[in-house]
Formats: structure tokens, C-alpha cells, sequence
């Protein structure tokens, strides 16, 4: 059996390297002149196997090493990287963000985060879980689901393979406020997607996957191929709707999307920019009364969990949205700033987000519909963030009487997206937890559906 790569060259420098670089970088700003300098220094390094009818198809690894520096000459920034950590390299990209810093404009907002509000405390949230992970195992576990995948139906006819991956990563970030610290995470993944073909010819794929930052947690390799091949099945024979109005479900890892646009449109960047359709929305009710929204930084081995931000900023659990009602924005230093507001310890985005859910599983939410759309895939991008106007292809299945009635194909789902939170009729508690968005199927009271 071949052993595996990431156990055998896991992390290609130790911790206290990564250290002293840091270190050297924010001497060598200091030296070149700069009033304050801020640096993350990382690795990180993985393995990606695809298997494909049985075949493998590739096998990919990845040795990665950063340099991110950011100097500040007053309210004047720069910022130069590098993947090189020799001391003639160092040197060499503080120059560059120092020259970078002499030509840019004087920006008020610019600069470090406030020292006040720097992590003090580093809870330890058990992001790292290495996976010493052969590639013939590997290649073991993609045929699983593959197999799997193929055996559902005898109509599923081909795959697009199943991957298999595993990654580790460490950085440390640093500031001259003397602020230093980093730390280790993993990330693991099993795919598979397959195709079936149905008596008249046509055809249709769908896929499922399993993430986690342990391996212990992932779904079995079989059980991901089997969820694939069931759901690639139930897509078969697929008609088109004609237009109409209607009830719109979005089943669980569909649903993730909506909350997401949420988070684009009361981020810092769209705001400040006043590219956003939720301008001014704190303390508004935009979503439905029984909607809300809680970031949780610190979940054990949560996706986007973190102690501070990309800035040091320390993180903690808050209320988002509270029945219905905007109860702050996602904000980094610069951002708040811009806004006069403080930051929110969101400098590189939101964390992990738990979204409220009522009892209904998603048969009862079904039944509760009644008649309408069933959405398990959209297409394209399709939202304005300055309107809000929604308009996504989709496909999924029909609902009459609380039941699936048929699976539906070359529709388009169209609305706006603040009409859409205010018209949030149930959550589902099917929660999609693969991710950093924690939420169930949505059902929506009323959308648009464009067919033939």
C-alpha cells in the first residue's frame, strides 16, 4: 500500500519558522520606514484523488507557502506577497508594499485594528484533524461511491468520478502591535457524481458530498455515492413547467444560497460602497418574525470557526438577525470605519451562521406547501446585490396534493430577494451543517416560475 504524501511531508516547515518569519517581516517594515505593518505567513499541504469508472483519473497533491504583508506609511497602505521565505525575499516584498504605500492615496480608515479589541483569549476549537490517507485507500473509497452511485438504478449509465481529499493548513498572523499567534485546521472530502439516461433518451447527473474537519465525521464513502445515485435517479424523466406562480421550497443545501446573499448585502464592502439592496437595514425588519440568524465563531470543529478574525480581532457568538429584525452588519476595521461604526470581528468574513428552524422535517414542509416547486439545484448566478432582484435557472420537482409529483427541468425562479426574506413561511430542521451556514429547507409563500 503507498503511503500517503501529506503524512509524509506534513507541513514543510515547523510552527516556529512560520514564527520567525513573521517576525523578520514586520522588523524589515519596520526598518524600511513604515508606521505600522501587519503580516500572515502560512502553509499548507493536501492530497486529491479522483477515480472515474473505476479508473483512476487523477491523483493531485499540493505544498503551499505564503507571505501576505500589509505596511502602513500613516493613513497610506500597501500590500506585497510572496512564496518565497528566504531573507532576500522578505526584504524584497516589503519593499514592494512599501513602494505600493508612497504612491497611494491618504486613506482616514486605513490602518491596524484598534488594539483594544485584539483575541486576549484562544479557546481551542478542535479545527485539526489530520487524515493519513493513502492514495490506494483513497482510490479504495472513490471506487466505494462510484460503485455505490452505479448501483442504484441500471439506468445510471455513467459518472463524472468521485474525489477523495484531504488538506491541512497553519498560519500565523502578526501585527506591530505585537500581536502573533496562528494555528492549525483540516479539511476533508467525498464526492461523486453520477449519470443516468432515461428511456427516451434523456439525461440527467446529481452528485452529493460529505465534508468535514475530521475524517471520523464524514459520511461513509458508500453511504455519499448511494445519496448521489438516489438523487440522480429521482431526476430522471424530467419535464418542463409551463409559467405560473407559486409556493417555492429550497431544499437545505439550496437554502444555504439565500443566506449568503444576506451576508453580501449587509458586509462592509457593499455597504460603504452603497452596492447593496439592505442599505441602512440595521434595526429593520427584512426576514419573516419567526427568521434568526446567530454567529457562532467558537462551535468545536465548525467550518468557519475562528478566534479572531484576519485582522486579530476577537471573535464571539452574537445575535445577526432576531425574529426577523437586523441586529448588526459584517464588519472588519476598514469597513467600520468607513461607516463610523466598530468592528464586528468579521475581517474576511462571517463565521459560522445558525439559522432558526421550526419542527417540520422536509415531507411535512412538503405537505404544508401543498402545490408548488421543490428546488434541489440552481444555475447561474442571477442576483442583483444592488436590487435584489432574483432571477436563477433551477431544476427540482413538482408538489400537488403534499407529495412529489414529478421532477422538473429549464425553469427559471424569479422574485426579489427582499420580498423573498419577508415571505419566509417555515424553516425546515433537515439543517445542512456541511458548511459554515447552518440552515434547513425554506419554504417562500410566493416566487415566479418561468417555463415553456
Amino acid at each position: 500500500m503507498s503511503s500517503s504524501p501529506v503524512a509524509a511531508q506534513r507541513f514543510p516547515l515547523p510552527t516556529d519558522e512560520l514564527a520567525r518569519v513573521a517576525a523578520a517581516v514586520l522588523a524589515a517594515a519596520g526598518k524600511g520606514g513604515a508606521s505600522a505593518a501587519e503580516t500572515e505567513v502560512s502553509q499548507a499541504v493536501g492530497q486529491s484523488v479522483t477515480v472515474r469508472r473505476a479508473e483512476v483519473e487523477t491523483i493531485a497533491y499540493n505544498r503551499d507557502k505564503s507571505i501576505g504583508v500589509t505596511v502602513y506609511l500613516g493613513q497610506r497602505r500597501g500590500h506585497a506577497s510572496s512564496a518565497d521565505f528566504s531573507d532576500e525575499a522578505i526584504r524584497a516584498t516589503v519593499d514592494k508594499a512599501l513602494a505600493i504605500a508612497r504612491y497611494t492615496a491618504q486613506d482616514p480608515a486605513s490602518g491596524l485594528a484598534d488594539p483594544e479589541r485584539l483575541a486576549t483569549h484562544f479557546p481551542d476549537l478542535d479545527l485539526y484533524h489530520p487524515w493519513d490517507l493513502s492514495v490506494d485507500d483513497a482510490i479504495r473509497l472513490g471506487r466505494e461511491a462510484e460503485a455505490a452511485a452505479l448501483a442504484v438504478d441500471r439506468r445510471h449509465t455513467n459518472t463524472e468520478g468521485s474525489t477523495v481529499a484531504c488538506n491541512e493548513g497553519e498560519f500565523i498572523y502578526a501585527n506591530t502591535l505585537g500581536f502573533a499567534r496562528g494555528y492549525r485546521s483540516s479539511r476533508h472530502h467525498i464526492d461523486c457524481s453520477v449519470i443516468g439516461e432515461d428511456e427516451g433518451g434523456g439525461m440527467q447527473r446529481d452528485y452529493w458530498y460529505s465534508a468535514a474537519r475530521a475524517p471520523s465525521d464524514l459520511e461513509a464513502a458508500a453511504a455519499v455515492g448511494r445519496i448521489a445515485g438516489e438523487r440522480t435517479a429521482r431526476r430522471l424523466n424530467a419535464r418542463q413547467l409551463g409559467t405560473t406562480e407559486c409556493p417555492v421550497l429550497f431544499e437545505a443545501p439550496e437554502a444555504g444560497d439565500l443566506i449568503g446573499a444576506f451576508v453580501g448585502a449587509v458586509s462592509g464592502g457593499s455597504l460603504y460602497r452603497k452596492s447593496s439592496f439592505l442599505l441602512d437595514s440595521l434595526g429593520q425588519a427584512v426576514f419573516s418574525p419567526q427568521v434568526s440568524i446567530r454567529e457562532e465563531p467558537h462551535l468545536p470543529r465548525g467550518r468557519g470557526s475562528a478566534p479572531f478574525d484576519n485582522e486579530g480581532v476577537a471573535t464571539a457568538a452574537r445575535d445577526v438577525v432576531r425574529d426577523g429584525v437586523v441586529q448588526g452588519y459584517f464588519l472588519g476595521s476598514y469597513s467600520a470605519r468607513k461607516l463610523g461604526l466598530a468592528t464586528t470581528g468579521n475581517a474576511g468574513g462571517s463565521h459560522n451562521l445558525i439559522v432558526s428552524h421550526g419542527d417540520d422535517d422536509l415531507p411535512a414542509l412538503l405537505r404544508r406547501m401543498g402545490r408548488g416547486l421543490l428546488v434541489t439545484e440552481q444555475l447561474g448566478q442571477g442576483v442583483n446585490p444592488v436590487t435584489g432582484d432574483f432571477s436563477r435557472g433551477a431544476a427540482g420537482f413538482w408538489v400537488e396534493g403534499g407529495e412529489i409529483a414529478y421532477p422538473v427541468e429549464e425553469i427559471t425562479i424569479a422574485g426579489n430577494l427582499k420580498d423573498m426574506y419577508r415571505d419566509i413561511v417555515a424553516i425546515g430542521r433537515d439543517v445542512d451543517r456541511r458548511g459554515s451556514r447552518h440552515v434547513g429547507s425554506i419554504l417562500i409563500g410566493r416566487m415566479t416560475i418561468a417555463g415553456r
